[in-house]
C-alpha cells in the first residue's frame, strides 16, 4: 500500500487512561508519515520562503484496531487522487507484528500561496509539480509491487 512507511513504537506517553492509543493520537502519528513523506519530497523551507503551505481540509478515519503499549506500527500513505485544485493522500496504520490495519484514513490537503488562495494542482509552480511528480512515482511503485504479490505463479 505505501509510498512511505514510518515505523513507530508504542511507548507510555502515547497511550491513554485505558492502556491504548486514543483516537487523536491517531491523527498525530498520521501527520508525522505526511511530513517524513513531505521533508522527502520539497525543501519545506524553500516553500515558507515562497508562501506556499499545505492546508488539510477533509480527513476521514476509520479505527479498526487497538493499538497497544510496547506495539510497533507501520503508518503507511499513498498518493490516492489529484483533483483540480486538491489531492487525496490515502493511510494506514499497520501493526507490524502481524500486518493487521488498525485504522486507515483519507487525507484531503490543498497548497495555497502567501495569500491563503488555494493553488491548481496543475499550477505551472515547480515546487507543487515536484511533489506531484514525486508522489505519482511512489504511488505508481506501489501499485506495481502489489500487482506482482497477487498473481498467480505460472505452472511449468
Amino acid at each position: 500500500m505505501a509510498g512511505h512507511i514510518t515505523r513507530i513504537k508504542i511507548r507510555g506517553y502515547h497511550t491513554d487512561f485505558y492502556g491504548h492509543v486514543n483516537n487523536a493520537r491517531y491523527l498525530e502519528f498520521y501527520e508525522e508519515d505526511r511530513w517524513a513523506w513531505f521533508d522527502r519530497a520539497i525543501d519545506v523551507r524553500q516553500w515558507m520562503k515562497k508562501g506556499l503551505t499545505f492546508a488539510i481540509v477533509n480527513i476521514n478515519v476509520n479505527y479498526r484496531l487497538a493499538v497497544i503499549l510496547g506495539m510497533t506500527i507501520e503508518v503507511r500513505s499513498r498518493l490516492e487522487r489529484i483533483g483540480g485544485r486538491s489531492a487525496t493522500i490515502r493511510q494506514e496504520i499497520v501493526v507490524a507484528d502481524t500486518g493487521q490495519v488498525a485504522s486507515d484514513a483519507l487525507v484531503t490537503f490543498v497548497i495555497t500561496d502567501r495569500n491563503g488562495r488555494v493553488l491548481d494542482m496543475n499550477a505551472d509552480v515547480p515546487e507543487v509539480q515536484e511533489l506531484i511528480s514525486l508522489a505519482k512515482q511512489m504511488s505508481n511503485l506501489d501499485q506495481g509491487q502489489r500487482q506482482a504479490k497477487i498473481q498467480p505463479e505460472e505452472k511449468p
